[in-house]
């Protein structure tokens, strides 16, 4: 072999060396891990029984139910959503509290519920109530149709609660309030914990704005109201 060539051959074999040694050093680069689905955290079969058991005589006093549309500004000429809606125990004292210049939007997904308030609608002959037949992802309000907001006793039995939230959220007129009362548990046993709404309720762009726990007044009750961030 020439001078030449070999003095090219000893160049390239240090070339490849060189790389292959620099290869070796490079710490090696993770490819990036994919997160593991969340389990959906557990709920409550929507109630179908018997709705005459929302009406027990001494609700209003236990849930003060006057002092929860205080808070909530549910006045005359507001319009209210009533979501999960059963009998209609919440749409008749807040149609008497808007009063003709409000409308209530009575919403549940059972359409027997719905077809149970419509009859006490003309029965009681409550002209500013209107029914909504949602879906369980979606309450089907119209957009900036609401002053304020109740789940009563229902948040546990919403299977995917933020997708939910976040359609309910534009239904909202500024300044509208969502009010959630339910009982702490662990969500197959009608509640669930209030920190886990308040997170849900986060994750869906709201922000709790006050926490009361007057409801029934049996510590594991709870009231909270929240707004859109």
């Amino acid at each position: 072999m020439s001078p030449r060539r070999l003095a090219i051959a000893v160049l390239l074999s240090a070339t490849l060396c060189g790389s292959a040694i620099a290869q070796a050093a490079s710490p090696a680069v993770a490819s990036p891990q994919t997160a593991p689905p969340q389990t959906p955290r557990q709920t409550s079969t929507p109630y179908k029984g018997d709705l005459s058991i929302f009406e027990y005589p001494d609700r209003d006093k236990k849930l003060q139910i006057d002092r929860v549309m205080d808070l909530l500004g549910i006045a005359a000429g507001k319009n209210v959503a009533d979501i999960g809606a059963g009998s209609g125990w919440f749409t008749v004292r807040a149609s008497r509290r808007v009063g003709p210049a409000g409308v209530v939007l009575a919403e549940d997904i059972n359409p027997l519920a719905i077809e149970h308030i419509g009859r006490r609608v003309n029965t009681e002959s409550l002209t500013n109530v209107r029914t909504i037949l949602g879906q369980p992802d979606d309450p089907m309000l119209p957009a900036s149709s609401v002053d304020a907001v109740l789940l009563l006793k229902v948040y546990h039995e919403i299977a995917h609660p933020v997708p939910f939230l976040q359609k309910l959220r534009p239904a909202l007129r500024a300044g509208g309030k969502v009010g959630i009362i339910d009982k702490n548990g662990n969500g197959q046993n009608h509640g669930v914990n209030h920190e886990v709404v308040e997170r849900e309720m986060a994750e869906a762009g709201f922000r709790l704005a006050s926490t009361y726990d007057f409801t029934k007044a049996d510590g594991q009750d709870y009231f909270l109201i929240f707004v859109a961030k």
